[in-house]
């Protein structure tokens, strides 16, 4: 009866995920989406603790003084908790269902800081008028997308350029795992240096890193996860994984003042300026979130996608237009719930790494981000030391496909160039991909082989130049 009953459950998922269909198993996605998911895990405590810098707290305290108040003892930042949460988690069902793609669907750190630094400190915005930008933000993605305008981004930026984003994207991704990880520091006079080796934590960084290289070698199915346990249980008696005897249980934050919380007239009377000045300031704003989120999403679709094989006959992502279409969805119900863009999370490589290919990873990862509710104080136990080193695993397997562009054409070398340099350098998988668009047509145009660049590229670098010069980060 029992064997029975699992091969209904089997078949069942046959049906929803065509997981043989697309190369995978059962347990290869469920492996795939708790990687994902312990390496993702940290931004749902990040969101929160970001939101409240910009003016997401009780008190209504921004930056610096903002910065000094605990997650748990505003009720406020414990809504945005729950709204991250509960974002996540609707986002990323979406498309594992209507996409069937291993792509996880969660706030973005770097839009979240946009909207906290720029949007609420620096224009003077609301968070509450910020997630009403977001909303209409996520209201214009859903209309490009129904129009197929995305697809006909994604199609127009060559090839060379999307070798490119894969590169890039696995050197950004390297780096955030060098940077969780204390491996890399600031440094005011060289920008980055090595971290302090005698500290706890990057030896233990160190020793996931080693660990994780040797199963990854030896093609260890699970690799990540395996070593991301390891180095955690290691971290206990280094005294860097930290095990809070106080850890509450079962305790759900309330989502109420957040939940729908966009306001609309504050937005389009900001400051006073009047409908035309708002509507100029509020373009801005929309225009950065769109373009931003959207070439995010775009960066890593195709790179991810890429480097895993997930390629229709004609090279373009697998169930593209759905994918879009799923995000866009989730920004709009983020902005509802009260949190900001949801985009596709670059940490989903991790899980589609270790072999996931279907919505079941996504499945996997949706049902940990809504348990997360009610644990959400063991959330953060998996110290950035044991996640930083499945960071740098993926990226070294993603800036393997460096090999494939044509450095001998110089004007396609260098728009490759850029876009694979300032993702890291800038932090921003969009900003990387905006410098390469900007540089391909200029590159074509002025050694006369303007033919060779899509009408819509000479769009997009115009966009880019003047959100670098009206709203820069």
């Amino acid at each position: 009866m029992t064997n029975k009953k699992e091969g209904n459950n089997l078949r069942l998922l046959e049906r929803l995920f065509k997981i043989k269909e697309n190369g995978s198993e059962v347990k290869t996605e469920i492996i795939g989406g708790l990687t994902t998911f312990v390496t993702v895990a940290y931004v749902l405590l990040v969101i929160p603790n970001i939101l409240k810098i910009g003016g997401m707290n009780s008190e209504g305290l921004v930056g610096d003084e903002a910065a000094k108040l605990l997650m748990t003892n505003d009720p406020l930042i414990a809504s945005a908790f729950a709204s991250t949460c509960l974002g996540a988690t609707i986002g990323t069902l979406i498309m594992a269902f209507k996409a069937n793609l291993p792509f996880v669907l969660a706030p973005g750190i770097g839009l979240t800081a946009f909207f906290s630094y720029n949007v609420c400190l620096k224009l003077g915005y609301s968070w509450q008028q910020g997630l009403a930008a977001v909303f209409i933000s996520g209201l214009i993605f859903i209309v490009i997308t129904l129009t197929s305008i995305r697809e006909k981004i994604i199609e127009s930026i060559p090839r060379n350029m999307k070798l490119a984003i894969t590169a890039g994207i696995g050197l950004f991704i390297a780096l955030i795992g060098l940077k969780s990880g204390g491996i890399v520091v600031a440094n005011p006079g060289t920008l980055v240096a090595f971290g302090d080796f005698t500290n706890k934590a990057v030896i233990l960084t160190l020793i996931g890193i080693v660990i994780m290289c040797i199963l990854v070698a030896r093609k260890v199915k699970g690799a990540m996860l395996i070593g991301i346990i390891i180095t955690t249980l290691i971290g206990i008696p280094m005294g860097v994984t930290q095990l809070d005897s106080s850890i509450k249980i079962f305790s759900l934050p309330h989502i109420g003042q957040t939940f729908f919380a966009m306001d609309f007239k504050g937005l389009l009377t900001h400051n006073g300026t009047g409908i035309i000045g708002a509507l100029i300031s509020i373009l801005m704003v929309v225009i950065t979130l769109s373009l931003v989120d959207l070439f995010d999403t775009i960066g890593t679709l195709l790179g991810t996608a890429q480097r895993s094989g997930m390629l229709d006959s004609e090279g373009n992502v697998r169930n593209l237009r759905k994918a879009l279409e799923s995000d866009a969805i989730g920004t709009t119900i983020g902005s509802i719930l009260g949190t900001t863009t949801l985009t596709t999370v670059v940490e989903s490589a991790a899980g589609i790494s270790e072999g996931a290919r279907t919505g079941l990873h996504n499945v996997i990862v949706a049902t940990l981000f809504i348990l997360s509710l009610f644990f959400s104080g063991i959330v953060g136990i998996i110290p950035s030391s044991a996640t930083s080193p499945a960071l740098i695993i993926v990226g070294v397997l993603m800036v393997g496909v460096v090999k494939d562009i044509d450095f001998e054409d110089f004007t396609e070398a260098v728009p490759a160039f850029f876009t694979i340099a300032m993702m890291p350098f800038s932090y921003s998988i969009a900003n990387g991909i905006a410098v390469g668009i900007i540089f391909y047509p200029l590159m074509k145009l002025f050694t006369g082989k303007r033919k060779e660049v899509s009408f819509i590229l000479y769009i997009l670098a115009a966009l880019f130049i003047l959100r670098f010069i009206l709203l820069p980060d």
